[in-house]
């Protein structure tokens, strides 16, 4: 039962949250209308991936007949044969409404998005994949300190309790650079070999593994194969947005 204590922090907690809200309303990432974090018409608008137009392969939005991110061209510039993973899902394009939720989220510090870009992720799962676990990328120390939070661990968190499985926060922190300001060759010097699994991490045979925006798969497939090495037999990854 609760105590008078609990009951009086309970009001003031609710007085705090309502002068808050009053003083500093809710608004909308995309359209800044005030109400919700991601208001339904805005939702309604974002560009989805569709899974019949999408690469079977790598999941690029537009990549069914003859995709231009995952043929043999495109991976002999990062160094490949092959995709390091089972297969890519994503929710999104990545234009500019899906990328200022993505910056509302990480930058801005609006966490309250997690549930939102969670839930579209999570209906972009194929049917087919049967993962025991999540895991995330981490953000880097230098980021996580700038922010205050890390955005991925919440994110994967908050799909891997919508989809009831359990979250595998396995991966050693990454010292890299920021990717956003980084050309594509860039991107994978940035981040060769700087994913290692934790000492001592048991690793689900069949992982999720969560990150926010795939731009040029550099990251997710360094880390994909830190699982590989880890013990992994197969690895899909799913992302909030796709860059196209």
């Amino acid at each position: 039962m609760p105590t008078a204590t609990d009951i009086i922090r309970s009001y003031a907690a609710g007085a705090a949250e309502s002068l808050a809200e009053t003083l500093w309303p809710t608004r909308c990432a995309v359209c800044d209308a005030p109400g919700d974090v991601l208001c339904v018409p805005c939702l309604r608008r974002l560009s989805y991936v569709d899974w019949w137009r999408a690469c079977p392969h790598c999941g690029a939005p537009f990549g069914s007949v003859q995709c231009s991110e995952c043929n043999p061209v495109s991976l002999a510039r990062s160094g490949r044969t092959t995709l390091p993973y089972d297969g890519n899902a994503s929710a999104v394009v990545f234009d500019e409404q899906a990328a200022r939720i993505v910056r509302t989220y990480k930058d801005q510090g609006e966490r309250r998005l997690a549930n939102s870009m969670a839930l579209l992720m999570m209906r972009a799962v194929p049917p087919a994949w049967n993962p025991n676990a999540l895991a995330f990328v981490p953000a880097s120390s230098s980021a996580r300190r700038r922010r205050g939070f890390d955005h991925g661990e919440l994110l994967a968190r908050t799909v891997a309790s919508q989809l009831e499985l359990p979250l595998a926060n396995v991966f050693v922190r990454p010292r890299t650079r920021d990717q956003r300001t980084l050309s594509r060759q860039a991107r994978w010097s940035n981040t060769k070999g700087r994913f290692e699994v934790l000492p001592g991490a048991t690793v689900p045979a069949y992982i999720l593994l969560i990150d926010d925006v795939y731009t040029t798969g550099a990251t997710l497939f360094e880390a994909t194969d830190a699982l590989r090495r880890a013990g992994a037999e197969r690895v899909w990854c799913l992302t909030f947005a796709r860059v196209w």
